[in-house]
């Protein structure tokens, strides 16, 4: 490994995102984007030991003596090149170990011990949160008062929607 590599020490982002853990995966929701990013048990290891601290070096080994199955250095560069492709780190990678690879090529050169545990990193684009926002429903004219960017703020109409 070059020193390059050596010095870089990934930190996964905090800011901005919301977390949360399953049993067999992890799913980051990217507040700025409104992406979604499902982690693999493999690639979430890998992401919880970015804290900025470790080289690529310290994370194998650590992922290693934690009791994961064996990796190498190669396994966690391919877990880090898809978690900066979804932008989960809080700085740009500078350098990706496969970058100009296919994925393919990246996973054969990694060897078939360790295709049961290959990182994956699925990403989906969700809707805008503008959409998610709460309706202008009503029951009484009062309802409409308390609801934000509705079309009126005083009237009710018979479809239950506060309306001009």
């Amino acid at each position: 490994m070059n020193n390059l590599e050596d010095v870089r020490k990934p930190r996964m982002r905090e800011r901005g995102l919301v977390v949360q853990e399953a049993a067999d995966e992890m799913l980051v929701y990217d507040l700025d984007t409104n992406k979604a990013h499902c982690l693999n048990n493999s690639a979430a290891a890998v992401w919880r030991l970015c804290d900025g601290t470790r080289n690529v070096e310290d994370i194998s080994r650590l992922f290693n003596s934690l009791g994961n199955d064996k990796i190498t250095e190669d396994f966690v560069w391919l877990a880090i090149d898809q978690l900066a492709d979804s932008n989960l780190f809080e700085d740009a990678m500078p350098q990706r170990r496969f970058e100009g690879l296919s994925r393919r090529k990246a996973i054969k050169s990694l060897g078939l011990a360790t295709a049961i545990a290959l990182p994956v990193v699925a990403s989906l684009v969700a809707p805008q949160n503008v959409l998610a926002t709460g309706s202008c429903a009503c029951v009484v004219p009062a309802d409409c008062a308390v609801q934000n960017n509705c079309a009126s703020q005083v009237n009710c109409n018979g479809a239950g929607v506060c309306a001009p």
